[in-house]
């Protein structure tokens, strides 16, 4: 069994490099995956406006890190969370070794991420993750909250209809 650390994405900046927020989502899920035999990354999110796949970055980011290719299943064709979510829960389901997912993104959206994969029956932990605080402007962390008091419940709304609906 394996320990699925899925990380969500972020903006890549125009020269491919990854944006303070992708950086730290990667540099999070490494932390907490230290010293797990049993780890596995999932970089989750595609195409950005900078022109780059944001889960294509987080693998070379890994790489880099040392972390072994074997040990990476990439997602790259995800739009949003939501997305991110859905598509993620087919490619554990196809693994069928996951014993738990690890929600690895900013703190502010960890929560949404995290109810969502567990409305899809995941067994879900939420490690502690690096601050945005003194990286992002106040104004638009205070932004980024915001939006996610509306985003939570509109993606539960879409997931619990898709679930009745498609039966999954």
């Amino acid at each position: 069994m394996s320990r699925y650390y899925v990380i969500f994405g972020a903006a890549v900046r125009p020269d491919g490099q990854p944006s303070g927020a992708l950086a730290r989502r990667v540099a999070g899920a490494l932390a907490a995956a230290a010293g797990q035999a049993d780890a596995r990354f999932m970089p989750t999110g595609g195409l950005g406006a900078s022109g780059h796949v944001e889960a294509e970055v987080m693998r070379r980011m890994l790489l880099e890190a040392g972390v072994a290719p074997e040990a990476i299943v990439t997602e790259t064709a995800a739009r949003d969370t939501l997305e991110s979510v859905r598509f993620c829960d087919v490619l554990l389901r196809q693994a069928g070794d996951a014993s738990a997912v690890i929600a690895c993104t900013s703190r502010y959206h960890q929560p949404r991420c995290a109810l969502l994969l567990r409305m899809l029956g995941w067994r879900v932990e939420t490690p502690p993750m690096p601050s945005d605080r003194g990286q992002v402007e106040m104004w638009k962390l205070a932004a980024f909250h915001l939006k996610e008091l509306v985003a939570l419940p509109y993606d539960v709304v879409l997931l619990m209809l898709r679930v009745v609906i498609r039966g999954g």
